[in-house]
């Protein structure tokens, strides 16, 4: 029976890991020490990946289904907690990687050809899950990203394509948020009442502020019509709509009105977990910027303005992905739009019940 004991070895199959890293260099009869770093650095990292599509699948089963449970809300934000921890490892791996120089790199870079990072279709399907649009990926050359994966990886990431996003799925579950309307009155409506005293308010201080000079009362008068014109963006639904024609905005205007309800209100116990929970999936989406960033740094010190080993522009291309390819700005956008609590419109008391999970006692 001692035998048959599983061990470490056998349960994390070490044979089959610790087998495969297999050096191009000395196939070539050119040994290269710092191709054993490259692999592992590599192979890491599409663990970490597996990882990473592992919690989002979880999530986003969670927030498919029509009515979301408050306490998948809470698991939600402890998965995306834990994407952010390996993202964070991601993002240091490029140091331990920054140690091969340049001139390590072309001691066996001409045998990477025509293998690329591009090619990851974890990473593609990471992108799809979180909602990147296809039509607003950065193309090399007009060519479809999908066309630089192997064609047996290509299915699974179609259907990453065809599949709601989290970004979708989010979108969807703010649209039922049910704390918009508040009886006789809605949180729209008094939220713009509320910008309004607000402005004037500063507008009357300005005016009444006799140690300002006439061209400072002007230059801050023209600052806050700017700002009024600012609000107007959200506050106006066509003009909200414009913004999203154009590319500019991507949330629903009732899911912006319930995502900014969420960040204003977010003292409000019922509403504390989705403000989390929005925090946190910006911080997933500012990763994995930061992460294109470092890689493009590492990049741009490794190869210069050299062309990448799978055909893309390589710099050039981390570069336009860096500001192309943010997925959640909407949400960062929106503290634009936040006012500070002392402005902030009183919650009627029914509202404010339901909202502080206040329930009788018999």
């Amino acid at each position: 029976m001692a035998d048959k004991q599983l061990n470490y070895k056998q349960y994390l199959k070490l044979d089959k890991i610790l087998s495969s890293q297999r050096l191009l260099s000395e196939r070539n009869k050119n040994h290269s020490h710092d191709e054993m770093l490259f692999i592992i650095i590599h192979q890491t990292y599409e663990l970490w990946f597996k990882q990473i599509i592992y919690e989002l699948d979880s999530i986003i089963n969670y927030f498919s289904s029509s009515l979301i449970d408050e306490k998948h809300i809470s698991l939600s934000v402890s998965r995306l907690e834990r994407i952010i921890e390996i993202q964070k490892i991601i993002v240091d791996q490029i140091r331990v990687l920054e140690t091969m120089t340049p001139m390590d790199f072309l001691d066996f870079r001409e045998y990477l050809h025509p293998a690329s990072g591009f090619q990851s279709y974890q990473f593609r399907q990471i992108e799809n899950k979180l909602g990147l649009n296809k039509k607003d990926r950065y193309q090399i050359d007009n060519i479809e990203y999908k066309d630089f994966i192997n064609k047996d990886e290509q299915i699974n990431v179609i259907k990453t394509e065809e599949q709601n996003s989290l970004f979708q799925l989010i979108e969807n579950w703010l649209e039922r948020t049910p704390f918009l309307d508040w009886g006789d009155t809605t949180f729209w409506i008094e939220y713009e009442k509320a910008v309004d005293r607000m402005l004037n308010e500063d507008i009357e201080s300005i005016k009444k502020n006799s140690s300002l000079t006439n061209d400072i009362v002007n230059k801050r008068l023209e600052e806050i019509n700017r700002t009024k014109e600012t609000f107007g963006i959200i506050l106006d639904e066509s003009k909200h709509q414009n913004m999203v024609k154009r590319k500019l905005w991507s949330l629903s205007h009732n899911a912006t009105k319930a995502a900014l309800l969420i960040f204003l209100y977010r003292d409000q116990p019922i509403l504390n977990n989705p403000y989390r929970f929005l925090s946190k999936i910006m911080e997933v989406d500012d990763l994995l910027t930061n992460w294109r960033y470092k890689h493009l740094i590492m990049v741009s010190k490794m190869i210069g303005k050299k062309m990448g080993t799978g055909g893309s522009s390589g710099a050039d291309y981390l570069n336009e992905s860096i500001n192309k390819h943010k997925i959640f700005s909407d949400f960062a956008s929106l503290t634009t739009f936040l006012i500070p609590r002392s402005s902030l419109p009183p919650l009627p008391e029914k509202l404010t019940n339901k909202l502080n999970f206040n329930f009788n006692s018999y």
